[in-house]
C-alpha cells in the first residue's frame, strides 16, 4: 500500500487523518496503521469494550492523558457504561497499589508464585473447577544485576 493509500484508509476509517498519525515517519505509517487497526480497532478474542477498559486502566496507571482520553471515549463508543469505566479505574488503582507494595517490599518471587498457585488451587476446589497447572508460569528466580 502506498503512503497515499494508507492515508485514504485512515481517513475512511476515522473520518480524518489525526495529527498523531501525521507525526509517524511516512515509511512507517503503513506498518503502524495496520497494527493499530488490528490490535485496537478490529474484533479480537477480547471484545473491544473490554480491550478499551484495559487500555484505560493502563493509560491511567502510566498517567498518559492522551491515552486516558482516547480509551475512555472509545470504551464509551464500544458500550462501556460510566460505572464500568469507574470500576476499571478502581481496579487499575488497586493493581498499581499492590504492585508498588509487593515490589517495594522485595518479596521473594518464588514464595509469591508458590503461594499464588496454592490459593488458585484452593479457590478452584471451592468453585468445583479444575485446579490450575503450573505450566507456562515459570517460577524461576529473577537474576539481579
Amino acid at each position: 500500500m502506498t503512503y497515499q493509500q494508507t492515508v485514504k484508509d485512515i481517513e475512511t476509517t476515522l473520518g480524518l487523518m489525526p495529527e498523531f498519525l501525521k507525526l509517524i515517519p511516512p515509511d512507517a505509517l503503513e506498518l503502524e496503521w495496520g497494527l493499530f487497526k488490528r490490535v485496537q480497532l478490529a474484533e479480537t478474542p477480547v471484545p473491544n469494550k473490554y480491550k478499551e477498559l484495559i487500555g484505560l486502566g493502563i493509560a491511567a496507571a502510566t498517567k498518559c492523558r492522551y491515552c486516558t482520553l482516547f480509551h475512555t471515549e472509545v470504551a464509551r463508543l464500544n458500550g462501556a457504561s460510566e460505572e464500568e469505566i469507574r470500576d476499571a479505574l478502581q481496579y487499575a488503582k488497586a493493581v498499581a497499589g499492590w504492585s508498588t507494595w509487593i515490589n517495594g517490599a522485595q518479596m521473594d518471587y518464588q514464595t509469591f508464585g508458590k503461594e499464588l498457585m496454592a490459593i488458585c488451587t484452593h479457590v478452584a476446589k471451592q468453585q468445583g473447577v479444575p485446579a490450575p497447572k503450573e505450566g507456562p508460569l515459570e517460577l524461576a528466580p529473577v537474576a539481579h544485576a
